[in-house]
């Protein structure tokens, strides 16, 4: 089945900035993570697909071949098709090596190590651990080199012979007519090596899958989006090449209280009509404790009031947001015979006064009239 367009994917523009992408793909994280759906075998899959979206569109490189050549651009690239294939150079000289015969032909590079297959893992951590910085343990499963064979894939005590058809090389040269046509080698599959006596433990592929547990320290400040690279974490390389790396994924789950955009948390605070009126003083909510919030007389619903320094530190460095309570007036139920007369006594004095004490209401109800005036003019 063919791949949808990565943009499509994310519902961005292809001009998206970086900051649209970690949007688009936090909002996907959220919605089709596999916690959140464990009965929903679609929801993992697109899950899987935004992951691989954002990857490769996050990455300059990528984008870049991505943008050129479409997922043709991706193959055996990391990101495209997985981690850790060959790159789209190799491709081009594989396919004229095996015309031309040329040197850099696909059997002479499977002769040299090979660096192993980077990784990913998704991380999810509440907004505490992703602000304050977290260690958590994490259980991935990793091919190693077998240490009964020390990666040859021949049972200890023997060694892998050279191919028999093709002498070691890794290619045979068939001629066709006045051509003559170098390709891999059926028999050994270009590797120029053959195992009469496969190791019994990892029957002769070098490498084992194991549940490796690794710690990851998760640093402050870190988003949705962020990834913390675990150098040589990855697969074991072929042939004593070198392993490749873990990728973890941050996903950062939502909160009850805050909601951050940013270095800065937002948070919805309900206040009392007499304190809204008269003005107050309240304990708000922070990552670091309670603080006293001083409300104005006046106070009109929607109001935003700052309490600095009480957000978030970013994770590359500099100096930590703000807190931005955004009060709402609350509308008091289950009220009394005795508190209705009171509250009809205090409408009564309002309108006794006029604009003054409810401007924009009297404001308002002059709009419509003023709408409707000039409909029947």
């Amino acid at each position: 089945m063919s791949k949808r367009d990565y943009y499509e994917v994310l519902g961005v523009a292809r001009d998206a900035s970086e900051q649209d992408l970690k949007k688009a793909y936090r909002r996907l994280a959220m919605k089709y993570h596999p916690d959140r759906n464990s009965d929903d075998a679609d929801a993992e899959q697109k899950f899987k697909e935004a992951n691989e979206a954002f990857e490769v569109l996050s990455d300059a490189d990528k984008r870049a071949a991505y943008d050129r050549f479409g997922h043709a651009g991706l193959e055996g690239a990391a990101g495209g098709s997985g981690f850790g294939g060959a790159n789209f150079s190799d491709i081009f000289s594989d396919v004229f090596g095996d015309i031309f015969g040329g040197g850099g032909g696909g059997g002479a590079r499977r002769n040299r190590p090979q660096r192993g297959a980077d990784l990913q893992y998704t991380l999810e951590l509440n907004l505490e651990e992703a602000v304050r910085g977290h260690t958590v343990n994490i259980r991935v499963p990793i091919l190693e080199e077998c240490e009964s064979c020390d990666g040859s894939g021949a049972k200890p005590g023997s060694t892998p012979s050279n191919c028999t058809t093709c002498g070691g090389i890794g290619q045979v040269r068939m001629q066709q007519g006045i051509f003559s046509v170098q390709q891999t080698c059926p028999k050994c599959r270009g590797s120029g090596k053959m195992i009469s006596n496969p190791c019994p433990k990892c029957r002769g592929e070098g490498r084992v899958e194991q549940q490796k547990t690794l710690s990851v320290k998760v640093p402050p400040g870190v988003d949705n989006g962020d990834r913390i690279r675990l150098s040589g974490k990855g697969e074991a390389g072929l042939k004593g090449g070198p392993s490749g790396d873990l990728y973890v994924q941050i996903v950062v789950r939502e909160h009850p209280i805050f909601e951050r955009d940013g270095r800065n948390l937002y948070c919805t605070v309900p206040i009392s009509f007499v304190d809204a009126a008269l003005g107050g003083e309240l304990e708000v909510p922070t990552l670091d404790g309670r603080v006293s919030l001083k409300i104005p007389p006046e106070t009109q619903t929607n109001e935003l009031f700052r309490v600095r320094g009480k957000g978030v530190a970013p994770v590359r460095g500099g100096a930590a947001g703000d807190l931005l309570c955004r009060v709402t007036i609350e509308t008091p139920v289950n009220l009394s015979e005795e508190q209705k007369t009171l509250l009809r006594e205090f409408q009564r004095s309002l309108e006794q006064k006029g604009k003054n004490q409810s401007p924009k209401t009297h404001s308002w109800f002059d709009g419509v009239k003023k709408f409707f005036d000039d409909l029947t003019q």
